[in-house]
């Protein structure tokens, strides 16, 4: 279903063809000569980092809960990773299908990269696979996870991948001068994503979400296979127990199908060790037993906004041809959107909300995306300081193989099945043991630098290695 392609020629998808940006004063090549395929560097850099990003919050989120995910409300590193990945997948779209006029061949492309990602989805995340720390495989089909990191991105993909290809006639115009040229040359791509936006605010404030039941199903529990009552009869509310989107996935995928261990377990209403994992209270709410689907359908939705903003930054990338250009577009955008989501957030109209993927998330994710994209884009395309960076783009040349063997414990699953007498005797567990946390006398600090040295740098030097060889695995 993955391709493993050797080609030292044309390394990744994300190649441009654009005229030369303004030369250096010694230069006189005219703005009008032959045009070059150029390598935006920045691209695979941002994607590397998101990578990078999603194997530290996994890994090292457990012992640091503030680069893990807000168990509600708020925003956390973790929670900058999905809008990142639906961000730099925009701006892929962009640069990719520009160079495919052929809408036919167009749409096949992408019909086939969705069901390949809705595979590997499922397979990672759908419950099949147990790495890295349970030696067994296997998913009973009744509580499969259908929805997932991928099937999400597949969704957005699908969805703003079909839009691109529908008003591909935008891009062979002339960009006029005026301020908002750029909105009105894709006035369709934001037109969809305000349809987007109203049809989700309706269904999450206009749903009526009644009383439900679950039976608890946790077989290290006392309290498994208790049947449990979650009283709602209520309309709007964006609170854990009673929102419309955990209740259109419990219509929709049934609640066997959802996700077991939600953010929502760490908070301080289910357990008195909040912000880390622990028992939970006496008291606590008969919501905190209950699964709930961080990407689920609703807020899969939602999601599609993020794409639809990177795809617009691929296009300003695309239509602009000079950086200050590019670089104002992008910077008060980025910041326009931050504001305007911390402003919803905290004056309660919108809260920030992962789980919901709210507009105020929307918001202030990918103003953030925009900013950092923006300073990668100063520091290696403009400034030419890539050497500082190469880790991050080896990563992001290889994107889909470090997320599989790392992110996912693929390749940690297959060197803990070589274990010495028992399980927990492997070589991951001696390294992270013996060379980190004995020597640093904490089992906090060495759990986060075994992951920044001996994952993130480690699979970055795997990938430099492969990048040497002309060796990626693509989609």
């Amino acid at each position: 279903m993955a391709d493993i392609k050797l080609n030292a020629g044309d390394r990744h998808r994300l190649d441009i063809t654009e005229t030369a940006a303004p030369p250096p004063p010694l230069s006189d090549v005219n703005e009008n000569s032959r045009k070059k395929k150029n390598r935006v560097a920045s691209v695979d850099i941002f994607r590397g980092l998101t990578v990078a990003l999603m194997i530290l919050v996994d890994d090292a989120g457990g012992e640091w809960p503030i680069i893990g995910h807000a168990p509600w409300n708020g925003c956390h590193l973790a929670d900058f990773v999905m809008p990142f990945f639906l961000f730099i997948v925009g701006i892929a779209i962009a640069l990719a299908l520009k160079r495919i006029p052929d809408r036919c061949i167009a749409t096949k492309k992408v019909i086939l990269r969705t069901l390949k990602l809705i595979f590997w989805g499922l397979l990672l995340q759908g419950g099949f696979s147990h790495a890295p720390d349970k030696l067994s495989y296997g998913v009973d089909m009744k509580n499969i996870r259908w929805f997932g990191i991928l099937q999400r991105i597949a969704l957005a993909y699908f969805i703003v991948g079909m839009l691109e290809i529908a008003t591909q006639g935008a891009q062979a115009k002339e960009l006029p001068p005026a301020c908002f040229s750029i909105y009105k040359l894709y006035f369709w791509h934001w037109l969809f994503g305000a349809c987007v936006l109203i049809v989700y605010l309706a269904v999450i404030y206009g749903t009526y979400v009644p009383t439900w039941q679950f039976t608890v199903h946790n077989a290290g529990s006392p309290d498994n296979g208790k049947i449990l009552t979650v009283a709602c009869d209520v309309r709007g509310k964006l609170d854990p127990p009673c929102n419309a989107v955990a209740y259109i996935d419990r219509q929709v995928l049934g609640i066997n199908h959802m996700y077991p261990h939600p953010a929502w377990k760490r908070s301080k209403a289910c357990t008195k060790r909040s912000p880390y994992e622990g028992p939970f209270k006496k008291d606590a709410p008969s919501w905190c037993w209950a699964p709930f689907e961080p990407e689920g359908i609703l807020s899969s939705i939602s999601a599609i906004l993020s794409t639809i903003i990177g795809v617009h930054f691929g296009h300003v990338l695309i239509q602009m041809k000079d950086h200050s250009s590019r670089l104002r577009h992008w910077i008060v955008m980025g910041l326009g959107l931050v504001v305007l989501g911390i402003v919803l957030h905290f004056t309660d109209a919108i809260p920030l909300n992962k789980q919901l993927y709210t507009f105020s998330y929307v918001c202030v994710t990918s103003g953030a995306a925009a900013l950092v994209f923006s300073f990668f884009y100063i520091m290696v395309d403009i400034l030419r300081l890539r050497f500082v960076f190469m880790p991050l783009e080896w990563i992001g040349m290889n994107a889909m193989l470090v997320y599989v063997m790392a992110a996912e414990g693929i390749f940690a699953g297959f060197i803990n099945g070589w274990y010495y007498d028992g399980p927990h005797n492997t070589l991951i567990y001696w390294i992270q043991k013996h060379i980190f946390i004995d020597v640093w006398h904490s089992r906090r600090v060495g759990i986060l630098l075994y992951v920044i040295f001996a994952e993130i740098l480690f699979w970055g030097m795997i990938s430099g290695i492969l990048h040497w060889l002309g060796i990626y695995w693509k989609l």
